[in-house]
């Protein structure tokens, strides 16, 4: 690495707090890059990558440098301290061993929100129905081999682990006899004769700090903005802002078929009959509901986008 944990870099712009210390942050490359670069740049901090490719900074009074790596290592670096704060997946961070603190589930993947998982599969003619039926002695290829061997160790079946560098479902069956592999739909999988048999884990993107830093009150508090800052654009990718208005006599109506966060707000048109009612629903849900609405009476229906929600 070319770089130690943060030093002191002096007074900020905030009144009443020095920044004794800027936290560092490793971030993925690869699958999740971009969608990491969106999700930073959503929430007010763009990353700007330097003259070297894996360099990169913020201009945040709280975060020093960042380092773009592959997520495989992230954790152990997050662990070690070389960092204060990364972004890796649940299998990632299981397959280290590293002891790191989980600030909070970002919950993206390569094609966005939702969370991927890691299986068993083997050949679609085989008559196996789960992991259990494996025989003695196969040959399993994996990226994740302690995870695997944890795994089958738990059933109580000895196999073979071949460690993979890619495209291990391309092995079966002259090299491997059973694959596991990560997967979002299993279309690559089945794509290549596979069927799934099992699911060991379910892995999400995960917001991830060193022990020590997570400890340390001043830094805790940074990494907890960052937290805020990110989840806050996570949350309102979900949701969606309505406004609309309601002639009073049917308020009633429209209030009773209209979800929202908490209660909608509502308040009366100057010198008219009607109510302006402005609440927060969930994204999947809108195109259902607003067909809803306007049946119901509401008019003027405006759909807006939200860019950050805290609670």
């Amino acid at each position: 690495m070319d770089f130690k944990p943060s030093q002191a870099k002096g007074k900020n712009s905030c009144p009443g707090r020095f920044w004794v210390i800027m936290i560092n942050i490793a971030i993925p490359k690869g699958s999740l890059l971009n969608q990491t670069l969106q999700l930073f740049e959503q929430a007010g901090l763009e990353i700007r990558r330097t003259e070297r490719e894996y360099n990169a900074r913020v201009n945040d009074p709280r975060i020093g440098k960042i380092k773009i790596l592959r997520p495989q290592e992230i954790p152990t670096y997050v662990a070690k301290g070389y960092f204060d704060l990364g972004i890796s997946g649940t299998d990632w961070i299981m397959e280290s061993g590293a002891v790191v603190a989980t600030v909070t589930e970002l919950n993206y993947g390569k094609q966005g929100p939702g969370k991927v998982k890691l299986v068993v599969a083997v050949p679609e003619d085989h008559g196996y129905k789960n992991a259990r039926d494996i025989p003695p002695g196969s040959r399993v290829a994996t990226e994740y081999p302690n995870l695997t061997t944890s795994f089958f160790q738990g059933l109580g079946i000895p196999v073979e682990i071949q460690f993979s560098y890619g495209a291990t479902e391309a092995k079966v069956p002259e090299l491997t006899d059973v694959v596991v592999d990560l997967t979002e739909t299993g279309s690559t999988l089945r794509k290549n004769g596979l069927k799934i048999i099992d699911v060991m884990l379910e892995s999400t993107s995960e917001l991830i700090a060193n022990k020590k830093s997570w400890a340390d009150p001043e830094k805790r508090e940074d990494i907890l903005a960052v937290e805020t800052l990110l989840s806050a654009v996570i949350r309102a990718r979900e949701r969606v802002l309505l406004d609309m208005n309601v002639p009073e006599d049917r308020i009633d109506e429209v209030i009773s078929i209209l979800p929202s966060m908490k209660n909608p707000t509502i308040s009366k048109l100057w010198n008219s009959g009607y109510y302006a009612v402005e609440t927060v629903v969930d994204r999947s849900q809108v195109n259902l509901l607003i067909p809803r609405l306007k049946k119901a009476g509401a008019e003027d229906i405006l759909e807006l986008a939200i860019s950050k929600i805290v609670p």
